[in-house]
């Protein structure tokens, strides 16, 4: 039992509602042999009513088996299950006839007889399991011909007023048919936004490395070239013996400091990390993906450099989250603690590890740079998994910390 809870959380909100919309389809058929057949036996007994219990739960089988084609065809999994509807229609004409050959009749005493409630059941079922499959259109012209077969029957067993059970019949089957569709488009709505949710963090994701890679290209790629040409430049009249080549190779160096400034103020500003800024985006770039992500402490009064540290923490857990979990939930904690402060990021979507590696985490190319920062300001950076679908990565950092080597220097 303990699995089940693991495994729901494991699921995204529009599986889940999926799962829910699926499960109330096939209770509502479920509960047509228990009507048809309870009928029969509160009624009569023997063997008839063995047979018609059988074949009704035949049908049932059958029409669950058409809304669960049929929500996959709706939603773009699969083609149209034709063969299925094609049984399920003639199961319902074999369920029918054998039901009013059985028991030809109406109760003595009552308005109708086992016939009528078998051809109840197993038509609403049949016209609620084709709207999942077919237009609504198609599925109410069927439900027309139950309802004209309904009319048919009720006369034919003598009911005093025919008109009266068959009006019923016919609100029954649109309100089920208009019920079933829109259950069906709203979860091809759900299913729409958990993609577009996807798309928009892998977008977010992109257009943040297109940034960079623009600002780089346009700020250095210009030095570059002309570093290039100067060099070219020098390199000939050198041959030559110019002494003009020293003026050329001088410019060359001046041109690459330069270049070096503005290369740093590029990398500067992308490397600098306001925490609560970063704290914000992640929880909005977690957000547009369908995560829910808590944020419990506060880092306003940490020294600059250590919220510096932790911005990037959590801007590359963050990103992590989103391209190596399938997170439901993420909680980044804030928890200082005499001279240092800890930040704790759980997520509840780690992927499965491998036999023999529970709780063991390989670093990959972005926690070793992030643990090298971390390093440098006299911190540790540390990742595990206390269970098997839970990343925890925490970086704790002393409060008073500076770069070593740099006399505190960013």
């Amino acid at each position: 039992m303990l699995y089940v809870p693991a495994w729901w959380r494991t699921r995204s909100q529009a599986a889940r509602f999926d799962l829910l919309v699926r499960a109330s389809f096939y209770s509502n058929f479920a509960v047509a042999p228990v009507l048809a057949g309870g009928s029969v036996a509160m009624d009569f007994g023997g063997r008839a009513a063995w047979v018609v219990a059988a074949l009704t739960g035949l049908h049932t089988g059958v029409c669950v088996l058409i809304a669960h084609a049929g929500v996959d065809h709706f939603l773009g999994r699969r083609p149209r299950p034709v063969r299925l509807v094609a049984a399920g229609g003639a199961l319902t004409v074999a369920g029918v006839v054998a039901g009013f050959l059985a028991y030809p009749e109406r109760t003595p005493g009552h308005p109708d007889g086992p016939a009528t409630a078998i051809f109840l059941a197993l038509v609403v079922s049949f016209v609620t399991a084709l709207a999942t499959a077919v237009r609504p259109r198609v599925a109410l012209a069927v439900g027309a011909v139950g309802v004209a077969a309904a009319y048919a029957l009720a006369a034919r067993q003598g009911t005093p007023n025919p008109v009266a059970p068959t009006a019923g019949l016919a609100l029954v089957l649109i309100f089920l048919v208009s019920l079933y569709r829109a259950s069906m488009w709203m979860l091809g709505v759900v299913w729409e936004l958990e993609r577009s949710r996807r798309v928009q963090a892998s977008l977010a994701v992109a257009e943040e490395r297109l940034r960079f890679a623009r600002d780089l290209h346009d700020v250095v790629g210009r030095s570059l070239s002309a570093v290039a040409l100067k060099a070219e430049l020098a390199a000939q009249l050198g041959r030559r013996g110019r002494a003009e080549a020293v003026d050329e190779m001088v410019a060359v160096r001046r041109i690459a400091q330069e270049s070096l400034v503005e290369l740093r103020a590029v990398v500067g500003g992308y490397r600098h990390a306001d925490l609560a800024v970063e704290l914000a985006g992640a929880r909005s770039l977690l957000a547009s993906a369908g995560i829910e992500c808590r944020v419990v402490g506060d880092g306003g009064g940490l020294p600059a450099q250590v919220q510096g540290a932790l911005g990037w923490v959590v801007r590359e857990a963050a990103t992590n989250v989103l391209r190596h979990s399938e997170a439901r939930g993420c909680t980044i904690t804030l928890a200082p603690a005499g001279g240092t402060v800890a930040l704790t990021m759980d997520n509840d979507g780690a992927v499965q590890a491998r036999a023999g590696d529970a709780g063991r985490v390989r670093f990959g190319s972005g926690l070793i740079g992030l643990a090298e920062r971390v390093a440098g300001l006299g911190g540790t950076l540390t990742a595990e998994r206390p269970r098997a679908d839970l990343f925890r990565l925490t970086a704790q950092l002393p409060l008073g910390s500076t770069p070593a080597g740099e006399g505190g220097r960013p």
